[in-house]
């Protein structure tokens, strides 16, 4: 028989993982709470989230080689989900506080502070979603939860046939920055889908649909 996909919730360290299982169960994923590397490896689909200080969250994923798991995921094309500053540390650096810490490098650039008055953006934001966008299908015009005070502003990372275009989201706060990213088996969004509600949990659902069922 079919089951719901299963989706992995990776487990190394960082805050706010329960609300991502239940978000997740919620659209619809058998989510699992879990630091077993075979079981992260083999999901049907990873969530990766992170919470706090962009350097303590890559000293985390390496000391549990996280980085690892992420790496071979994407390596054989399997969906991997990275959440807030799980977000961040796809690129290649972020600084922060006059820290700076080499990233997990699946995507050029630099993750610096937000240009803005008040620091962290915390509430409910809307997003500016590329056409044919996945993870956005049917929310195009949602508000969603942000709490962060850096982000990446910039996309450098080319891309030419045969490989897809990546799809990226907008959010202005103070500036300009990447509220989400559609790169091939890579999506991440820097807002919390979890803490987003209705919209949330649909974005969650359109990420899980694209991960077909596993056979039990």
């Amino acid at each position: 028989m079919t089951s719901r996909p299963l989706v992995a919730v990776l487990d190394y360290g960082s805050g706010n993982v329960h609300s991502a299982v239940k978000a997740l169960a919620a659209a619809g994923a058998d989510a699992r709470l879990t630091s077993d590397r075979t079981l992260a490896l083999e999901a049907d689909g990873l969530v990766v989230p992170g919470v706090g200080a962009f350097d303590a969250v890559m000293s985390a994923l390496r000391a549990s080689r996280g980085d690892e798991v992420i790496d071979r995921r994407l390596a054989g094309g399997r969906p991997v989900l990275g959440i807030c500053v799980g977000m961040q540390v796809l690129f290649g650096r972020g600084v922060e506080r006059g820290v700076d810490t080499e990233g997990m490098g699946q995507w050029p650039g630099v993750v610096t502070e937000v240009d803005a008055p008040v620091l962290p953006h915390m509430g409910w934001n809307t997003v500016e979603p590329d056409a044919g966008s996945r993870l956005f299908a049917g929310i195009e015009g949602e508000r969603f939860y942000f709490v962060h005070s850096f982000a990446a502003h910039a996309w450098s990372l080319p891309m030419e046939p045969p490989f897809p275009v990546p799809r990226l989201t907008w959010c202005e706060y103070g500036t300009r920055f990447l509220a989400a990213v559609e790169n091939g088996p890579l999506s991440a969004t820097q807002f919390h889908p979890e803490k987003s509600g209705e919209a949330g949990i649909r974005l969650l659902s359109n990420w899980i649909d694209g991960l077909g069922p596993t056979s039990l």
